[in-house]
């Protein structure tokens, strides 16, 4: 696919406001958008809603640059912001960055994660891998824009670990993170034993609640054998007293 595959037809707006916004949303079927950047007034636009979600659908619409024909002349330009409704399907606003040949552009760019299923530490060891990053923001010229970036996994075990500094880069991007120094350099995915949570058999459940039952029947005949211990020697004294007194009515 070129770099020019993504063309979206866009007509000029000057109804600007929250209600214009509305009423081309529910009624046009547009959504509003803009274009800025490059030295230029920002314009104005509206784009089919149709046309957007159907490019959407290819995640190098993101990492493109995409031509935008507004009253017959083009603006080549790359997504910087999408609003998307909260609850359906639908693309609020779109927000638009032209772009010029000999001016870098940052652009974030999707990784696509190779022989991950292959790697040893899934298929020998029985790991499993976490993304710890889906996207990364690069820059570039735009005649080096990459579509996607290849993270190769084959040689992962586990506890291994791949940063961005060990991505292999088209010529002429750089990764934006890696420029703000080396503690910037994040851990892209890592293979990792899945954790395992133990929890106690009914069998062994059993056995606790059966040595508490013991206990407790063996403290209910101890206070029962306790209970008999000092009634026999209540009778012991009763009976001593009893003989007493009778010695004494003898005297």
């Amino acid at each position: 696919m070129s770099k020019n595959d993504f063309i979206l037809e866009a007509s000029p707006r000057s109804d600007v406001g929250k209600g214009a916004s509305r009423r081309l949303r529910r009624v046009a079927g547009e959504i509003p958008a803009i274009i800025y950047g490059a030295g230029k007034e920002p314009t104005a636009i509206t784009i089919p809603h149709k046309d957007i979600m159907k490019a959407l659908e290819n995640e190098a619409f993101f990492s493109h640059i995409i031509t935008v024909k507004v009253d017959g002349k083009d603006e080549s330009v790359v997504i910087k912001d999408l609003q998307r409704h909260p609850a359906k399907p639908r693309i609020m606003h779109a927000d638009f960055l032209r772009v010029s040949a000999d001016q870098a552009i940052n652009v974030r760019v999707p990784l696509h994660f190779v022989n991950e299923d292959k790697c040893p530490g899934v298929k020998e060891e029985g790991g499993i891998i976490n993304h710890l990053m889906n996207d990364l923001e690069i820059t570039c010229l735009p005649g080096d824009l990459p579509e996607f970036i290849n993270v190769f996994m084959a040689q992962l075990t586990v506890g291994d670990a791949i940063h961005i500094s060990d991505l292999a880069l088209p010529e002429g991007v750089t990764s934006v993170d890696l420029s703000h120094g080396d503690e910037h350099d994040q851990t892209v995915a890592a293979c990792v034993m899945p954790k395992v949570e133990v929890e106690p058999g009914p069998e062994e459940g059993e056995g606790v609640e059966g040595e508490e039952g013991e206990e407790g029947e063996e403290g209910v005949d101890g206070t029962e054998g306790a209970e008999g211990a000092e009634g026999a020697e209540g009778g012991d004294s009763a009976a001593s007293s009893e003989s007493s007194d009778g010695d004494k009515a003898e005297e």
